[in-house]
């Protein structure tokens, strides 16, 4: 007598390989570069009749608030390098309200020094319509970051005569 699974037709008896599907990198395939103009697109406008109207030139500056930020430029690029450790505290006195340079400090002693800042971006807008304050908000980079720096300039009197001062600090 046999076996009875001799007769029998079971995979389990037989190593049968079956294909398995497998997966193949497509070809990168990039159209080619069409060397036309693009074509223009005409937008249904309305006519006007009479002469075309030209756009205002954009505001000028009033001579004050050019040098107060003039000012601010160099106030806030003091105030980082000495952030960054590459100037002295003592250089801020002459141009910051008194106070403001020790608030400072904590900001210095806590700079790990990983990069220079670099001031990028500055937007100066009247305060009041004398034109002796200005508020001052600007960009900065450090490293691949960028961050945002903010103050207040003002006019004041002091013995030597009328100059501009940072009355209020706020680093982002």
């Amino acid at each position: 007598m046999g076996s009875p699974l001799s007769g029998s037709r079971s995979p389990v008896g037989r190593s049968r390989r079956v294909p398995m599907p497998c997966v193949v990198p497509v070809v990168d395939y990039e159209p080619p570069v069409l060397r036309t103009a693009p074509e223009r697109v005409h937008l249904l406008r309305p006519r006007t009749l009479g002469s075309a109207s030209r756009p205002a030139p954009p505001p000028t500056a009033s001579a004050s608030l050019r040098v107060a930020g003039g000012f601010a430029d160099a106030a806030l690029r003091r105030v980082l390098e000495v952030i960054d450790r590459r100037r002295s505290p003592a250089h801020l006195r002459p141009l910051l309200t008194a106070g403001l340079v020790e608030s400072l400090l904590p900001a210095v002693a806590r700079h790990e020094g990983n990069g220079a800042a670099r001031l990028c971006r500055l937007r100066v807008q009247p305060v009041g319509a004398d034109g002796s304050a200005a508020e001052v908000a600007a960009t900065y980079t450090r490293d691949d970051r960028i961050h945002a720096i903010a103050c207040r300039v003002e006019q004041e009197l002091t013995p030597t005569g009328l100059r501009w001062q940072v009355v209020a600090l706020h680093i982002g």
